[in-house]
């Protein structure tokens, strides 16, 4: 059985992000993995690294505990909006908190790249927008996407990452809200 994770960005309970959550849960656990959930609004931590990396910030028992499931984890699911073409400050402040030096990379002397501590992990980032596909691909470059996938979880060593994005959220129907919600059943179903 494989260990999946499942990280909800999203601060608001009502949101579709927790409904997409959760049919991606329901769908692993009938695919017969073992699944867990982090909704970040429910952990009790300061999201703001006070002082970068040059002073050590205590780890709040909430975020020691998120960082054990990360490790114990075989596939991070995260779930999150898009929000001025970035991630939710939740969820920003939740990797800078935990994505630490010695926790999920380490600086190597001499070297440019870090040794890579989530190695052996795979991930599927679920994003919700407002914006077309399109425009975020070909205008804007995929930002959000980009920062997430390559500059936090690849450069910790999780590949491959897959990314599904949903949108445009704002203006869809409820016949779409439930296909989408299908389609992230049948991804968590393969726990891909």
């Amino acid at each position: 059985m494989k260990k999946v994770l499942i990280i909800n960005g999203h601060p608001d309970k009502e949101s579709y992000n927790w409904a997409l959550a959760e049919s991606y849960k329901k769908g692993a656990i009938s695919g017969s993995a073992l699944v867990e959930t982090l909704n970040l609004s429910e952990l009790n931590f300061d999201p703001n690294l006070k002082y970068g990396y040059r002073i050590p910030y205590e780890l709040e028992p909430d975020l020691k505990m998120a960082i054990e499931k990360i490790k114990e984890a075989e596939h991070l699911v995260w779930v999150f909006p898009m929000w001025w073409y970035g991630l939710p400050a939740l969820l920003k402040g939740f990797i800078d908190r935990t994505f630490l030096p010695g926790i999920t990379f380490k600086y190597q002397k001499g070297k440019l790249f870090p040794d890579k501590l989530l190695k052996g992990k795979t991930a599927r980032i679920i994003v919700t927008a407002d914006t077309v596909s399109w425009y975020n691909s070909l205008v804007m470059k995929n930002p959000a996407i980009n920062q997430f996938k390559k500059g936090v979880l690849e450069f910790c060593g999780v590949k491959p990452v897959k990314v599904t994005y949903l949108a445009a959220v704002k203006d869809s129907t409820e016949k779409q809200r439930t296909k989408w919600l299908s389609r992230v059943n049948r991804l968590g179903v393969s726990v891909s």
